[in-house]
């Protein structure tokens, strides 16, 4: 499966087989919503909470006596009818975290690559090497490439080069990532997948 390779001006400077094991896979919609429903999950703090009856400071006294007053009878001022009182069946700390085998979270990034590759979605560029940090050259470049949308895999050996991560700070829908950062979700929830040459080899024997 051949591919094209593009510089940042949109001029094609050759091509690349892609390997068909990481890039031709079916479309299994299951296996990835489970990854994205682990990623979702494990990124949950757990730590929204209320306080329930037990927990509210003030007196367990009755309020006033059960009968003669014609009031509705009622407990002591901790009670959840009242303001200030506890919360019934409200949130507490808990863990969201899941466990999927890591055979699955691969398969589901190959699926992921797959699904780019075939609604024609991932760019292959020869590299993102900018000689200053500006958000205006980097959106017209994008601007030639016609993307609005986009995750940016830049290589490893590019982890210490800052320019390209600052250049698209202030762009609306863009994102870097490293190799090692790269996921399902992000993937899947942004249009392109602007993928550098370096960077594709490093995939490749990722996910082999």
């Amino acid at each position: 499966m051949k591919h094209d390779i593009i510089n940042l001006d949109s001029k094609k400077v050759g091509t690349i087989e892609l390997n068909k094991n990481i890039f031709s896979l079916p479309i299994r919609k299951d296996i990835l919503k489970d990854v994205v429903d682990w990623q979702l999950a494990n990124r949950r703090q757990g730590t929204h909470k209320v306080k329930q009856r037990s927990e509210i400071i003030g007196t367990t006294a009755k309020a006033f006596k059960q009968k003669g007053t014609g009031r509705a009878r009622r407990g002591n001022q901790k009670t959840n009818i009242l303001r200030g009182g506890g919360v019934t069946h409200g949130p507490v700390l808990r863990e969201h975290k899941k466990k999927l085998p890591k055979k699955i979270r691969k398969l589901g990034l190959k699926t992921a690559l797959s699904f780019k590759e075939k609604e024609k979605k991932i760019i292959i560029v020869d590299n993102f090497s900018i000689q200053k940090v500006s958000t205006k050259e980097v959106s017209k470049k994008l601007e030639k490439l016609k993307i609005k949308s986009a995750l940016i895999i830049d290589s490893s050996a590019n982890k210490n080069d800052k320019s390209l991560k600052k250049s698209i700070l202030n762009i609306n829908n863009v994102i870097v990532l490293p190799v090692v950062g790269m996921n399902v979700y992000d993937i899947l929830k942004f249009n392109n997948l602007i993928i550098s040459k370096d960077a594709l080899d490093e995939v490749e024997k990722k996910l082999v």
